[in-house]
């Protein structure tokens, strides 16, 4: 008797939202496996941030989405970081007024005293940009240590699933670098991670599979190893009139 692959730890169907009277995504399949590294591509406005604000409970939804078997439909925010699911947004969030030990502290401010010291040094431990200036206002970091900030605001949480919106905004191509590398790392330990991303090569490059989005909906579905990935990625853009990576417009749903 076959031996049945292991249900996924994020598993949406028929995922259906927007915002307000406007739809953005329609009936959208997508599945993220324990210690899986998924990007999701596609032009600007295609959906992507729409996709992880839903997904973490920033907006409401149809469909289905379960997490760790779990049904995540009504949960707010708090309850989907409590279910071990944290969502880095795109455009390093972070409490300038506040030192870069208080940021992360904060995002386990609900833990014990001793295990918010673990997991911030744990954190900082993958970042020694920003550990070295752990007592310094976050406003003192540039746009690039803000969002390792941002990241290490995640990753404080020991979550199952990291979502990472655009992590390389805003990072020269050594921070980029750096991130993914982390990414890689968070793989190896057994974190799962959803990879939002305009960088595509940078972003097949650490990712196990992929999903092209486009107009709302899944327009491809592949491993990243496959040999005719490229072309297929080329198509599904251009078949849906977005522009090939490269595409600098500040559109961004």
């Amino acid at each position: 008797m076959p031996i049945s692959a292991p249900d996924p730890l994020l598993d949406i169907a028929g995922l259906s939202t927007g915002y307000g009277k406007i739809g953005v995504l329609r009936g959208v399949d997508l599945k993220v496996g324990a210690g899986e590294v998924v990007a999701l591509l596609g032009p600007n406005g295609a959906g992507k941030t729409t996709l992880l604000r839903a997904v973490s409970g920033l907006l409401p939804w149809s469909g289905r989405v379960h997490f760790g078997g779990r049904d995540l439909a009504g949960c707010s925010p708090r309850e989907t970081v409590r279910a071990g699911l944290s969502h880095v947004i795109e455009g390093h969030r972070v409490f300038t007024q506040l030192s870069v030990l208080d940021n992360l502290l904060l995002a386990v401010y609900d833990l014990p005293r001793r295990e918010r010291v673990a997991r911030v040094e744990e954190a900082l431990a993958l970042f020694p940009e920003i550990a070295a200036k752990r007592q310094e206002r976050a406003a003192a970091l540039s746009g690039g240590q803000q969002q390792m900030l941002a990241v290490a605001q995640g990753l404080v949480r020991r979550p199952r699933l990291l979502m990472l919106d655009e992590p390389s905004a805003g990072l020269s191509p050594v921070l980029v670098d750096r991130v993914l590398v982390v990414v890689q790392r968070l793989r190896e330990g057994g974190t799962a991670v959803l990879l939002v991303e305009q960088l595509i090569e940078k972003a097949l490059a650490v990712a196990d599979r992929v999903y092209a989005l486009a107009r709302g909906s899944i327009v491809l579905e592949s491993e990243t190893g496959a040999a005719n990935l490229p072309d297929r990625l080329e198509h599904a853009y251009l078949a849906t009139g977005g522009r090939l990576p490269g595409d600098h417009a500040q559109s961004k749903i």
